[in-house]
């Protein structure tokens, strides 16, 4: 668990991190998956050389802060600050620039709009689905 990214604790699960200055990837599940998702691909990319960053996204799994109510206002599940949360995360983590961000489904939208609004936190993306 990540605590403080914008003003909820995110869950993330890592691969890798044991060993410093290995080039990041941040991998972004869909709908409605969890980072736990992403559990087979993780060890692999980490054997790689890479180290490996996959969280519960804003309203999913054991990350905070979500209004679950019927009729709950969606706007905080703007793409904006689903950047947001990804940005604080890397910050949190102390990254400053991802080898690649990777998202499926609905974290292929959240990728797609981080390339848009902050081209400089990634060398490569990849949208899957």
């Amino acid at each position: 668990m990540v605590a403080g990214i914008n003003g909820r604790d995110m869950h993330v699960l890592e691969a890798g991190f044991e060993t410093p200055g290995r080039p990041s990837l941040l991998l972004l599940h869909g709908f409605p998956e969890l980072a736990y998702s992403w559990r087979k691909v993780m060890g692999p990319l980490a054997a790689a050389g890479y180290h490996v960053i996959a969280p519960d996204q804003r309203g999913y799994g054991l990350t905070t802060g979500a209004d679950t109510r019927f009729d709950a206002d969606l706007a905080p599940y703007r793409m904006p600050n689903l950047v947001r949360d990804a940005v604080g995360l890397l910050s949190a983590l102390g990254i400053n620039r991802l080898e690649a961000l990777i998202g499926h489904d609905f974290g292929a939208s959240v990728v797609g709009w981080a390339a848009l609004i902050r081209p400089d936190i990634c060398r490569r993306v990849a949208i899957l689905s």
